[in-house]
This record gives C-alpha cells, structure tokens and sequence, in this order.
C-alpha cells in the first residue's frame, strides 16, 4: 500500500494530529486506557513512495515542535523544491524580473535561516551525505520543529532507511521527531522497521497493537488483538492488551444475542427502548452502561451481566454504582436505584450507603426528572448540613429546608425562604406554624 501525495498534506491540515515538543511523552495505548482510566478514576502505516513525499504538504496551523510565528509556511511546496527553483517561480505568481537564483550559494546554516523565516528555497543541491547532515544538525540547533520535520522529510525522501537510522540513531532530538511525524501520518511499515533497527522491543509490540484499529470487521479484530497478547509489552499494558481482547470477545457475543432480541421484537426493554448503537468496540465504561440498561436483573453466570463484567473487569465499587445508577434513573427504574443504596446488618437492620456520596445521587436523580419525593428522601441524606440546605434549595425540595432550619432553629433563614414558596401552600403554613410555635427556642 502506497501513500498517496495528499496523505502528508493531510498530517498538517488535520486538527486531530497534535504538535509535538522536546517534553513529550509516548503514550500508545491512550485510546485503550481511557475507560480504563475512567474506571479507575470515577471516571490509528507503509512503504514510501520516493516520488511523493514533499508534493503539496500544507504547512498550516502549528507543526511538530513549532513555535507560532508570523511568516510560518503556507505550504511545505512553498518552502522546499525537488524542481529547479527557475521552473516553479511563476507558479508562486512571481512578477517577470523579480526572481534570481541565489540558492546554490546557499549554505546549510543559510538555508535553514531562510527556512524559518518561511522563505522559498530548494534542498535539491544538498547532494552529499555529509551536507544532508550538516543542514540537519543546523536545523536542530534552530530548535524549531518545523525545520527540522521540513529537513528529515527530504532525508527521508532521499536516503536509503538504513543510513536514515544509522545517522539518526545518534542525533536522538531530530529521531524523537522523525518518530512523532511518522505515528502522526501513519507512516506504520518505516516506523516498525525503525523500531526494529533500534531494538525497541517494547515500542515495536506498540506500533504493531496499533495495527487493530485499520480492522474494522469486529472477529478479524478480536483474533489481531489475541496475536497482541504475548508480545513485549510492560506488565500493566499487557494487562490491558488482556482486557482489551477479553472485552471485545465478550461484546461481540453480546451484540449478536441482542440483536436477535431485537429482530424478534419479543423483549420488552428493547421494545421500548431500542438500541440506538452497536455495543462493537465501545469502552469499557459504555459497556457497562448497556449492561444495566438492558441486562440489569441478569444473573451473574451470563455474560451481559453487570455483576459479571465488575468482576471480570474488577470494577470499583464507585464506578460501578454510578454507572448503575445512571443507567437505572434513565429508565425511571426508582425501585433499582433504591435496592442500590439499601445496605443490610449481620442483624437484619437496612440503612442507605452511598460510596460516591448521596450529593452526586440527587444530582443524577435530578438530571433524570427524578420525582419531587424521591429527591427529597436523598436529599436528606446528604450529611453536611450547608450542602444539603444547598441542594433541597436548588431542587426545590421545600419541606427538607423547612426541617433543616427547624432543626437548626434558624429563624432568619426560614422567614426568609417563606418568600419563596407559594402562597397559601402548604409549605407557607407549616413555616407559619414553626415561626408562630412557643415551644421552639430560635437562636435568631
């Protein structure tokens, strides 16, 4: 498979190629990781087509390592030539009269110069190696990341790959960028071929992961990521290579039974709420959502189980139970929410138990048009009491402000949430008969 001349045009006009700088960190598993990471939390190559690589590849936005600056390239066409400058000047709309040839006197420090301040000129006269070198040596002395990809896209274009390497192996700044310009545009086949000269062992089992996500049949998939899983990696990422296969596997069982269901039209969940995705390659997270939206009340031995894949995926409890209760909420399903929290004794006795704390349920309860009384029972479970007052005013949950000042024996602040109840309601006159009471001692 051959690159065509747009695919390095595109590495500078796509917004989702992020610029690299001399303080980066590869991190090639970051798409894997982030369910991961969320769980943990709370929360995409080929050989060179010699004639193609400098043809039109804008120069827009801020490239890898690049300072802004007034003057940045237009174009990479516009700064480098593998015409002689004479033919291409009137294509640049040069005025008649107005272009001499000064470029063969250019020197490797003079070319750079002209380099960076966005300047046309031509490598084509940096014939030998020992001048190819020099004119990148200077522009890593520049410090731009613009020069110097500018520089090793030609070196790249017109030197053998294992003299490329060789001379690289030892200048680590210019092959970090040569690294991050080649994961940037896909180049995969030079990149594994240079992590193979280098003997990067872990970086190359990396790169050939990275090869899963140019599959798109999900069972072609699944057996490219098991061909992954005794490849060198580090022992956490191996572990997520692991769960990455395990993942998929389960999802591609999961995604064929209820599709049936769905066909069958028989299955009331899926009636009323059909899927609006494919569960196919989703996060580990989205998985799980769909598990409790769809297969919440399934035992623990079946696959689609929520219960299953927490411990399959050994899920945290605070994940897992915010997860849940979203799911849940959405569906209105007020009796699971409360089952969720309910907690019972060696002795028989309930109590509510929430581990990611009863504010951040009433706020997924609110967000899900949760009614006015189930709001209010989580509400007063909130323990800080400025929080709950907080909450139960947001939410108008009027009788557990009401209490709260009560309790507090806060006058002050109960006649003045009198005026924001309606008048003649119900809670105008039970903050009357407080107000009114003798046998409430008011700090105020």
């Amino acid at each position: 498979m051959n690159r065509t001349k747009g695919d390095e045009e595109e590495y500078w006009n796509s917004s989702k190629f992020k610029a690299f700088t001399f303080d980066d960190e590869d991190d090639e598993l970051s798409q894997l990781k982030e369910s991961k990471r969320a769980v943990n939390s709370l929360r995409d190559f080929v050989d060179d087509d010699d004639d193609d690589d400098l043809e039109r590849v804008s120069w827009s936005g801020e490239p890898v390592g690049s300072r802004t600056r007034p003057g940045s390239f237009q174009s990479l066409s516009d700064a480098l030539s593998d015409t002689p400058a004479k033919s291409y000047a009137p294509e640049l709309g040069r005025p008649k009269g107005e272009y001499r040839d000064y470029s063969n006197d250019w020197s490797p420090s003079d070319t750079v110069r002209r380099l960076r301040k966005g300047k046309v000129c031509s490598l084509e006269r940096f014939r030998s190696l020992q001048d190819k070198l020099q004119l990148l040596e200077e522009a890593v002395s520049m410090h731009d990341g613009n020069v110097i990809t500018a520089v090793l896209i030609f070196l790249k274009r017109t030197l053998s790959k294992e003299i490329l390497f060789r001379e690289l192996e030892v200048r680590q700044v210019a092959l970090r960028h040569l690294i991050h310009f080649l994961k940037e545009i896909g180049d995969q086949k030079l990149l594994l071929d240079l992590f193979r000269f280098l003997d990067r062992t872990e970086e190359l089992a990396l790169s050939h992961y990275r090869e899963h996500l140019n599959i798109q049949d999900p069972d072609k998939r699944k057996e490219f990521l098991k061909t992954c899983i005794g490849l060198p990696f580090s022992s956490e990422d191996s572990a997520h290579i692991q769960d990455h296969y395990t993942l998929l596997e389960r999802q591609i069982i999961i995604e064929a039974n209820d599709r049936h269901l769905e066909s069958a039209g028989q299955t009331e969940i899926f009636r009323k709420h059909p899927r609006k995705a494919s569960i196919l390659n989703m996060p580990l997270v989205t998985t799980l959502f769909y598990s409790c939206f769809y297969h919440y009340t399934e035992a623990e031995g079946t696959f689609s189980s929520p219960i299953n894949l927490k411990k399959t995926f050994k899920i945290p409890d605070k994940q897992y139970v915010l997860t849940a209760l979203a799911a849940r909420a959405k569906l209105r399903a007020w009796n699971d929410v409360d089952a969720l929290f309910t907690t019972k004794n060696w002795l028989g006795y309930t109590k509510k138990r929430a581990p990611i704390g009863f504010h951040r349920v009433v706020e997924i309860l609110h967000k899900n048009n949760a009614p006015v009384q189930i709001l209010q029972e989580y509400v007063n479970l909130v323990e800080d009491v400025d929080t709950k007052l907080n909450l139960a005013t947001k939410f108008k949950c009027h009788d557990v402000v009401i209490d709260t000042c009560r309790d507090l024996k806060d006058r002050q602040q109960l006649l003045a949430y009198r005026s924001k109840v309606d008048k003649g309601s119900a809670e105008e006159e039970k903050i009357d008969a407080l107000l009114s009471s003798s046998q409430i001692r008011w700090k105020n």
